[in-house]
């Protein structure tokens, strides 16, 4: 079949995908003036006796039910229409990768990854099950991941709408391994088959692996009467652990026992998200480590200096600033304020730098403007703006109970209290050229990976550092690098 020139007043650019069922392409809209994505239905399946009017309505279905829906987690649907003997919808058009292929390409997913992505797929799914809808084929495939970190729903072509009558059609409809047991039992079937689909998902990135596995009758079999299997530990996220429980009890074999609603998962999700910044951060003293070299504080007069060799203490941040801190940044962020605080805390110098690296994490002007003002007075004339050096004990000889002498010839000693030499500053141009740079080999989760590591980063080289830690592959790690030593040469 030749490409068609236009459905409707959409003029058609190009072909997205074709499948058994139907095509996807990219088109315009000459009266808004927008790209759009129009999705059909082979011709052939309408005309079948047996399948035509079950696939036109399950196609109708799709738009209706996506179409009540105005959420910025969901892909959105603008129009039903019939034109070139075919049936289409014309929707949002979404650049970006689906959450499938990262797992194809085995990517590793840390904590704030995996936050993010679930906190947004679970207020889309709220948005939606507030409205009487129900997807029922939550799947990596169906979630669109952006360059900017956002997450879109697609796909409701089988959504349960409470005043649809279709539903008996499709009622055993989905993907083997997400359908929840339910479904397959011939069940009652309501929004929480979708927190179950939701809990496969989380358990993939935090496995590296989907929770069942085998052919579709074993899947069938273990969906319904096996546990996936245990997480092993991963020594370089050791706060991942903290999610299994979660992801657990979101694929609980019965409804009851599961989350009985969207926000009650993502919330589950939030306290473990919290308890894993808490494993590594006691309550009652937060330290500031630093990864590169940065001048130690200048010790009082009274004090002996500390000897060559010596590593400095860490920062204590004073609790009540912290506390006023999260307090005000609960506003915009709620329950993720503490670990936001926290983490920043533990990568700041000053309190001026941990104020604009909080503020840095809002996502929109407005957001920071309000919390920038709300913590004004904290940088007022006369506070103190520094955390505290925590107090290091100076290297002993034992033989003479004074500090060694040092005196072999050996490198040259270097005043523990001198400067360290000036690293070169972070900016906006190298987050932005990291973030393209980025973006180019790996796609939607460059934002996800480059945001978080411009939030840990004391200055421009531990920030590409961070980030090319973040890069799933061995080769795309060594391109972004040598792309960067490149760009720095322009």
């Amino acid at each position: 079949m030749e490409q068609p020139e236009r459905f409707g007043k959409y003029v058609v650019s190009e072909v997205l995908g074709k499948g058994a069922m139907g095509a996807v392409y990219k088109a315009f809209d000459p009266d808004i003036r927008r790209p759009v994505a129009i999705k059909t239905i082979h011709s052939q399946l309408l005309e079948q006796e047996t399948t035509g009017d079950l696939m036109s309505a399950r196609f109708r279905h799709e738009a209706q039910a996506a179409g009540r829906l105005a959420h910025p987690g969901i892909v959105g649907v603008y129009e039903f229409g019939q034109a070139n003997d075919c049936a289409y919808i014309a929707m949002e058009f979404v650049e970006g990768r689906t959450l499938r292929h990262y797992f194809a390409n085995k990517a590793v997913f840390d904590a704030d990854q995996i936050v993010s992505v679930m906190v947004q797929l679970l207020e889309a799914l709220g948005h939606a099950h507030e409205r009487g809808v129900w997807h029922r084929d939550i799947k990596p495939a169906n979630l669109i991941l952006i360059s900017d970190g956002r997450v879109k729903i697609a796909d409701f072509g089988i959504a349960r709408v409470d005043d649809s009558e279709l539903t008996q059609v499709a009622s055993v409809m989905g993907t083997p391994g997400y359908i929840a047991p339910e479904m397959y039992r011939k069940a009652p079937v309501d929004h929480r088959a979708d927190l179950f689909a939701a809990g496969v998902v989380m358990y993939e990135m935090l496995a590296g692996r989907p929770a069942f596995l085998g052919s579709t009758q074993e899947v069938m079999y273990s969906v319904c009467h096996e546990e996936p299997p245990p997480i092993a530990a991963q020594p370089e996220h050791p706060g991942l652990a903290h999610f299994e429980p979660v992801a657990r009890r979101a694929m609980a074999k019965m409804p009851e026992q599961r989350f009985q609603s969207a926000a009650e998962f993502r919330d589950a999700i939030l306290a473990a998200y919290q308890q894993s910044a808490q494993a590594q951060t006691p309550d009652d003293t937060l330290i500031a480590v630093h990864s590169t070299p940065v001048a130690a504080p200048k010790p009082e007069a009274s004090a002996p200096s500390p000897a060559v060799g010596v590593p400095t203490g860490g920062l204590a941040w004073d609790p009540h600033v912290l506390a006023r801190l999260e307090k005000q940044l609960a506003v915009a962020v709620g329950p993720l304020a503490r670990v936001m605080v926290r983490r920043a805390a533990k990568q700041s110098a000053n309190l001026k730098t941990l104020i604009d690296t909080v503020a840095s994490e809002l996502g929109s002007t407005e957001e920071r403007q309000a919390f920038l003002a709300g913590v004004r007075d904290l940088l007022a004339p006369g506070r103190a703006t520094a955390p505290t050096p925590q107090p290091v004990p100076a290297r002993v000889d034992p033989r003479t109970g004074k500090p060694p002498t040092d005196s072999k010839a050996g490198p040259a000693s270097v005043d523990v209290a001198a400067p360290a030499p000036a690293a070169t500053a972070l900016t906006e141009q190298d987050i932005q050229r990291a973030s393209q740079l980025l973006g180019s080999l790996i796609g939607p989760l460059s934002r996800v990976i480059v945001k978080s590591a411009a939030a840990k980063a004391h200055d421009k080289a531990q920030f590409y550092r961070l980030v090319a830690e973040g890069i799933p592959t061995e080769e795309d790690r060594e391109t972004f690098l040598r792309d960067v030593r490149n760009a720095g040469k322009r």
